[in-house]
């Protein structure tokens, strides 16, 4: 009955074990895949010692865990999985190191600066390091323990033999008669610095009688530098006097007498001269603030076998805000639509008494624009003259504003319709544009373009101020 009873208890143990096991791998594998946050990878030539579900650390604290460990080509590829808090930008690093000697490593990641482009759900830390590996520390042992064999075998090859003991013997006796060398040199040499002792001592007797022989002379020396003293007493004198000046001088000031006086006292003409430097500080701030946009733009109309250029310039006193002057060379030139009713008394046979005949005259001249801007998040708003006539634009900016649509709506009441335009221009190269674009879609004369655009800003301009003043 004992038997079977303790049977019974061990059994009932190991269910327990299992039981408890089972938990808390459930546990550790809930709490992985419920972990909020986004993944990373980065690619390694050697993880060795790494495992899937160990910690990823940021200055020690845990942030994340391996999700999986695979071969990716010939590199080891690591995903992460990071919290949601901890952002990763795009220069972020990450290192292997080793928790002791026993293999175990971890991942320890640095998120690198701040306003960089932040690293994407699945994205790739590029900066990686293998760190010191317990095989190397085991190696840089090992070598240590050969330094110190050879050393030691040295030591045995100088010291282990009789001759070599003899030789230490002889080295030792040699240094107590050095020793001993030096003792009896001492004890004759002690006779000889008595005397040396006495010697200095009547060199100061000497030295006290020379002072006495000598003494009007160093009254007459001591006089002198009485002299200096009292100069340097005068001197000290004469500034006082000048400090008192001083001081009164700064009393007028403080009681308002003098111009200066009264510049330090008149609030109104305090408040005039900080006005007139406040209007100083704002005028240059607003000079410094302002950006300069100097644009060239050449577009080719397909059906009209001509080309049409812009020469524009945009001026930006703050962000968001800006006026755009613009001359523009347009083969279609200026279209002037003149409406005439003629009254014929009597009329031709089989003819109306009155018609209504349209001229239609084109002018080749250049054009202007004159524009306001205000930019709202993605979209820019501009109202003004457009080509030699009221009109409404709008822009818009997108892919980090190399992708620009622009449309014109202008010659308003001039024909039946408004004029129409829309463009778009991509920045395939940094300040080079290529465009396309629709002019006039709803009035007949419908026609299609394509150019290309240069535009620079003040950084590029700044090189040609020097160029252009030499050519003055």
């Amino acid at each position: 009955m004992r038997e079977t009873w303790n049977a019974a208890r061990v059994g009932l143990m190991v269910v327990l074990g299992l039981i408890v096991t089972i938990a808390v791998y459930r546990y550790v594998d809930e709490r992985a895949s419920t972990d909020s946050g986004y993944g990373v990878y980065a690619l390694f030539d050697d993880v060795q010692g790494l495992v899937a579900k160990s910690r990823v650390l940021v200055a020690g604290i845990p942030v994340g865990y391996i999700s999986q460990i695979r071969l990716e080509g010939d590199k080891a590829r690591v995903d992460l999985r990071i919290r949601g808090e901890v952002i990763l930008y795009d220069d972020a690093a990450v290192t292997m190191r080793s928790l002791s000697l026993l293999g175990e490593r971890v991942l320890v990641i640095s998120p690198g600066t701040l306003g960089l482009p932040e690293i994407p759900d699945g994205g790739q830390i590029r900066v990686t390091s293998e760190g010191v590996q317990t095989d190397d520390i085991l190696v840089t042992v090992n070598d240590i323990a050969q330094s110190v064999r050879r050393i030691t075998t040295q030591m045995e090859r100088a010291f282990g033999t009789e001759e070599a003991g003899e030789r230490m013997e002889s080295a030792l006796r040699n240094l107590s008669d050095a020793l001993e060398n030096i003792k009896v040199v001492t004890e004759e040499a002690g006779p000889r610095i008595i005397q040396i002792m006495q010697n200095v001592e009547m060199a100061t007797g000497d030295l006290n009688d020379i002072i006495q022989k000598r003494k009007g002379d160093i009254d007459r020396g001591v006089a002198e530098v009485d002299d200096t003293i009292a100069s340097i007493h005068r001197a000290a004198d004469q500034l006082n006097a000048v400090l008192e000046d001083v001081k009164e001088v700064t009393g007028r000031t403080a009681r308002g007498e003098g111009t200066i006086g009264r510049l330090t006292q008149d609030e109104a003409l305090i408040d005039e001269v900080e006005g007139v430097a406040e209007g100083l500080n704002n005028f240059i701030g607003g000079l410094n603030r302002l950006r300069t946009i100097v644009e060239l733009r050449s577009e080719y109309y397909a059906l009209s076998s001509a080309f049409k250029t812009y020469f524009s310039i945009y001026l930006k006193p703050r962000e968001g805000r800006y006026f755009l002057f613009q001359i523009i060379d347009d083969p279609r030139g200026s279209i002037s639509v003149t409406d005439t009713i003629i009254r014929q008394s009597p009329p031709p046979l089989f003819e109306p008494n009155e018609f209504r005949r349209t001229e239609i005259t084109r002018t080749n001249r250049l054009k202007f624009s004159v524009e306001l801007g205000k930019t709202i998040s993605f979209a820019t708003f501009r109202f003004g003259i457009i080509e030699s006539s009221g009109g409404l634009g709008m822009d818009i900016n997108v892919l980090k504003e190399r992708l620009e649509i622009n449309t014109d709506i202008f010659d308003i009441g001039r024909r039946a319709w408004p004029r129409l335009r829309i463009r778009a221009g991509y920045e395939i190269l940094r300040r080079f544009w290529l465009l396309a674009g629709i002019d006039d879609i709803i009035n007949p004369g419908r026609d299609y373009y394509f150019g290309l655009q240069l535009r620079f800003d003040d950084e590029d301009l700044k090189p040609l101020i020097p160029l252009g003043a030499v050519a003055l």
